[in-house]
């Protein structure tokens, strides 16, 4: 049977085929959907965890009982994920175990172009990439096969391009392996005495599996002209072809460790040789190092992302034709009408504060008008660098800056922060926007939600009793479109000489229904002050003429407009 298949759809299916059991993540474009679709799969366990090194954690645990586990993240979520995945490098596995991390060229939805090969090396943890849906499923099942031969975690690369697209995928039954019996070693206990030996084999085996991936069927030689040889590797491989459809190529599957036999003998028959790779100079760099006469980089840089019509260009002198955008309409990122973190953000870039943010929807209040954010670094960071800022300048630095973060984000990575500031007597002031859902990534439930991965009921954690059990006694809860109750909490708050918690709670306006009426600018009333545009609403434009309509599409009859116009004018009778 055949399916066309995303990328991330298409790895969940490998999962499946391939007798996964334990499945954990944390959401985060672009790989959301991979346990998404896993969920789907009664004979999977999946779970979102609070964040990619518990999601790891739980995923080694499973590997280690006996049973083929993965855990699934963005790029930057390896990096939170780091800790597990290096050291479990060393101890092994006993059953497979796939990390598979999403990179993003060209940034996305994401602050950096991190390229997880790199992080593959340095952790000594072999790394697939494949180019289309159905290398996607297939490299699950052949990375756990090599987890479980090697005695080592593998990673899954995909790129943007390749989760996000959808290619024809040849489905097969699922097959089951036997549970392997977990027999105590101190191979899984990562003392130093033990690690020291372990070191040892970690070397080994990557010298046996470089030797082994000159032979495997995923590093593969597709010869034609020999004038001109290609070595790449998933999406850019795809791009290539297209391209420079006459070059010979030599496609990695997988793409650490390297190959080194077989790229000699590519290198060997081809007259000149290009090094094709997204992001890094990666494989430029190890075969240049080997004393092979390659290039690549130089032409198409490490910026961005790579397509045919760049590639065509700088390696065959000719033209690919691109689809034109430049007569559609810019469409910037924006606060979603309804949205509670907007009432936030307009209350704070009222008070000129200094707004230490973090990864969220609300890193929008960043954008004009509201241009209330002044950090934005990595999850958790806001609450970190608001501290940072406090004992760098002090107590009237504190004053007048404040960390936001949303609730997924606190349960993430932000509550070791917050105690961080408890701990060393901080007297800063921490905003937890709340609006039950981790809604960037697509509504994926937290433990702040009350539900779980499948919808079902869950323990939901009450962040008001969670804060006072840290010992910060001033903790508020307040609705964000009650602007007047939210402004003098901020303002109390931030005269306070001790830490202060204020939870912005509100839902998502996306998953909760409208119940309220659209609202209408009346002109009979409206003086044209603009007011109501300072909000940044989506759904208040400027008229010609002068003054402002509302879109009753796109209104969702939150109030706020009415609440900053100052003569009424916003109605919704």
């Amino acid at each position: 049977m055949k399916k066309l298949m995303l990328g991330n759809e298409a790895i969940a299916r490998g999962a499946y085929e391939a007798g996964v059991k334990v499945s954990s993540a944390y959401p985060g474009t672009p790989s959301t959907e991979i346990n998404e679709n896993i969920a789907k799969y009664k004979e999977i366990y999946a779970e979102w965890a609070p964040n990619e090194k518990v999601a790891v954690e739980v995923a080694l645990g499973a590997a280690v009982s006996g049973v083929r586990a993965m855990a699934c993240m963005k790029h930057v979520g390896l990096n939170v994920a780091a800790d597990p995945v290096y050291t479990a490098s060393y101890t092994g596995v006993n059953a497979g175990l796939v990390i598979v991390s999403a990179d993003d060229p060209g940034m996305h939805s994401s602050q950096n172009e991190q390229d997880t090969r790199m992080i593959a090396k340095a952790a000594h943890v072999p790394c697939f990439d494949p180019s289309n849906s159905q290398e996607c499923k297939d490299f699950m099942r052949i990375a756990l096969e090599i987890s479980e031969k090697y005695d080592t975690p593998c990673i899954l690369r995909v790129t943007t391009r390749i989760a996000h697209a959808r290619t024809v995928v040849e489905l097969a039954d699922r097959v089951e392996p036997e549970n392997k019996p977990y027999v105590k070693n101190k191979k899984f206990i990562s003392m130093p005495a033990n690690m020291i030996g372990r070191h040892v084999e970690v070397e080994k085996r990557e010298i046996a599996l470089a030797e082994e991936a000159s032979s495997m069927p995923i590093n593969r030689i597709e010869m034609r002209d020999k004038s001109l040889g290609v070595i790449t590797s998933g999406a850019a491989y795809n791009y290539v072809r297209e391209a420079l459809p006459n070059a010979s190529v030599l496609k990695l599957g997988l793409v650490y460790p390297l190959p080194k036999d077989l790229i000699i003998e590519f290198a060997n028959q081809v007259d000149e040789l290009v090094i094709i790779e997204d992001m890094e100079p990666f494989f430029e760099e190890a075969i240049k190092s080997w004393g092979i006469k390659c290039y690549g980089k130089e032409k198409t840089g490490v910026l961005g992302e790579l397509f045919a019509a760049k590639i065509a260009k700088e390696f065959a002198d000719k033209e690919v034709e691109e689809v034109e955008f430049e007569d559609l309409p810019a469409r910037p990122p924006v606060l979603c009408p309804g949205c509670p973190h907007r009432p936030l953000f307009y209350v704070l870039n009222k008070l000129k504060l200094t707004v230490c943010s973090d990864i969220g929807c609300y890193t929008l209040g960043a954008l004009p008008p509201l241009n209330a954010v002044d950090t934005c670094v990595c999850m958790g960071a806001s609450i970190g660098m608001a501290h940072g800022f406090e004992k760098a300048l002090g107590r009237e630095q504190a004053k007048k800056t404040v960390a936001v973060l949303g609730d997924s984000t606190f349960s993430h990575s932000g509550m070791t922060g917050l105690l961080n500031m408890v701990y060393n007597r901080s007297t800063g002031t921490v905003i937890i926007a709340d609006n039950s859902i981790t809604g960037m990534t697509g509504h994926q439930h937290n433990p702040s939600s009350g539900y779980d991965i499948h919808g079902n009921s869950a323990p939901q954690v009450d962040f008001e009793k969670l804060c006072r059990a840290m010992g910060i006694n001033d903790v508020h809860v307040v609705d964000p479109f009650d602007i007047k109750l939210m402004e003098k909490t901020i303002r109390e708050a931030l005269a306070k000489d001790e830490l202060s918690v204020i939870i912005s709670k509100s839902p998502c306006a996306l998953i909760i229904k409208q119940t309220e009426q659209p609202y209408y600018s009346d002109t009979d009333v409206c003086k044209k002050c603009y007011m109501c545009m300072k909000i940044g609403c989506p759904a208040i434009q400027k008229k010609a003429e002068g003054g402002v309509k509302v879109d009753e599409t796109l209104c969702f009859g939150c109030g706020l407009c009415a609440s900053v116009c100052p003569f009424g004018a916003m109605k919704n009778e």
